[in-house]
Parts: C-alpha cells; structure tokens; sequence
C-alpha cells in the first residue's frame, strides 16, 4: 500500500507557472504507474497525465498537452507535474493517483478507474 501526498499548489496569475509534487510512501514506488487528475466545482474529475511506473512513457489529454508537464524521481519516490502557461480554466483541485503494476513498462492507465490510490488533492488557483 502507499500513502499519496501532494504539495505545490497555490494562486497564480494567468500565464504563469507552478509545478506540483506528490510524495509516495512505501518502498516499491518504482512499481507504480502514476497519474494526475483535476476537479473543478461542478464538475468530473479530469485525466491530465500519466506516466508509467519505469518513466519510459507518459501520455497527457489534449486540453494540458503541451503545457504539462509529468515526471518523477524513483529515487525520492515523487512524481512531479510542471504546469506552464496556466489558464483560468486550469483553477481546480489537483490530485495525483498511482497504480500498481509490475508488467510492462510503458503501461500509462489514464481512467480515473484504474487507478487504486489517491491523495488528498491540492488547490490550484489562476486568477485572470
């Protein structure tokens, strides 16, 4: 089992940049393909990035790709989400989530129902 913890967000003005940090408890972090999501009031919580458990490969949905950034650091069991050029419509609670998995090494789940664990989010806000 892992504990998830995110940190990084915060209030930023539109056209700035934020990088967020989740940090994994445990010893098998390097087992885990992890993702970023978001949830905005009123609505769904939305797929933004994966990447898989080696960091060979990652995906990200349309609406972040280009901007976003997603990494990690098996070393410090971490996995980072750099977020550039942000928009108003980027204002949402972040959560970063993992899944274990010991195949291959390029699976990146990007459902919100693959995923087995969850942190407690972290508030971004873009004001305009």
């Amino acid at each position: 089992q892992v504990q998830l913890v995110e940190s990084g967000g915060g209030l930023v003005q539109a056209g700035g940049s934020l990088r967020l940090a989740c940090a994994a408890s445990g010893r098998t972090f390097s087992n885990y393909a992890m993702g970023w999501f978001r949830q905005a009031p009123g609505k769904e919580r939305e797929f933004l990035a994966a990447l898989s458990r080696t960091g060979a490969n990652t995906y990200y949905a349309d609406s972040v790709k280009g901007r976003f950034t997603i990494s990690r650091d098996n070393a410090k069991n971490t996995v980072f989400l750099q977020m550039n050029s942000l928009k108003a419509e980027d204002t949402a609670v972040y959560y970063c989530a993992g899944k274990l998995y010991s195949g291959s090494y390029y699976y990146t789940p990007t459902s919100y129902y693959e995923y087995d664990y969850w942190g407690q989010g972290t508030q971004v806000t873009v004001s305009s």
